[in-house]
């Protein structure tokens, strides 16, 4: 069977049940109508980036806005466990793809914070655009899930603040003091916290207090990485960690 197209429809708009009708209008019906010259009764899939996607019929369409009927809905769970990566916040180009990665490993979150060398601060609250680089990544690989995206202010006092969500806390540093190399096993039990210094790395009085607050400091190899790889190191060994466990529960 062709892949069939994919659309964002957004969770309040979610239909309840098998036969409701959807009417979507904006850049996605644009897209549908416009680019892809979607056709009455064709089929198309829709999510809604919180775990819910279906089929539906396209009903009547135009330009700018299309009426369709919901044929067919799933509900996915939310999975117990995922890796949240705690980003140092830098002036990068770099962003747009970590954010596509992100969710193409089915990472759970990304929280972007303001560390002792961070070139800038975060804004206050996410952009959309970088919601958008999500929703575009997850129709291109069929993701069901985005993963949730947070700034916080105040530094490493706010980025301490959200230790106690998370079973598992980790620093990804390149000192010598981190002797421990993450592995997948251990970011494959229970919601795992991994914090990624900005380009400049970790201030030591930075890293000392992260230590302090119980993250265990690991290293990720003998290769000192640029933030969005090291993200994307993160991201894969926790995906393989994941896949290892379910295959080894069944």
């Amino acid at each position: 069977m062709a892949r069939l197209n994919t659309f964002h429809l957004p969770p309040d708009q979610w239909p309840a049940s098998c036969g409701d009708i959807v009417i979507l209008t904006g850049p996605e019906a644009r897209h549908m109508g416009t680019i892809l010259r979607t056709e009455r009764d064709q089929v198309v899939r829709f999510f809604d980036g919180q775990g819910r996607d279906g089929l539906f019929k396209v009903l009547d369409i135009a330009k700018n806005r299309a009426e369709l009927e919901a044929v067919e809905l799933t509900e996915h769970p939310e999975p117990e466990g995922g890796l949240t990566l705690a980003i140092g916040w830098g002036k990068s180009k770099r962003r747009d793809y970590l954010l596509e990665k992100a969710v193409e490993l089915q990472g759970r979150g990304i929280v972007f914070w303001r560390a002792a060398r961070s070139q800038g601060t975060p804004p206050d609250d996410p952009k959309g655009t970088w919601n958008e680089k999500f929703i575009q990544a997850a129709k291109q690989c069929g993701a069901v899930r985005l993963p949730a995206l947070e700034t916080v202010s105040g530094g490493l006092e706010g980025l301490l603040s959200l230790a106690g969500d998370f079973d598992s806390l980790y620093l990804a540093w390149e000192a010598e003091e981190a002797s421990v190399a993450l592995s997948p096993s251990m970011l494959s039990k229970g919601r795992t916290l991994v914090v990624i210094g900005p380009e400049g790395g970790f201030d030591s009085a930075e890293a000392d207090r992260l230590i302090g607050a119980g993250f265990a400091p690991v290293t990720l190899g003998p290769s000192i990485l640029r933030w969005e790889t090291a993200a994307v190191y993160c991201l894969s060994l926790a995906l393989f960690g994941a896949q290892d466990r379910s295959c080894s529960l069944k």
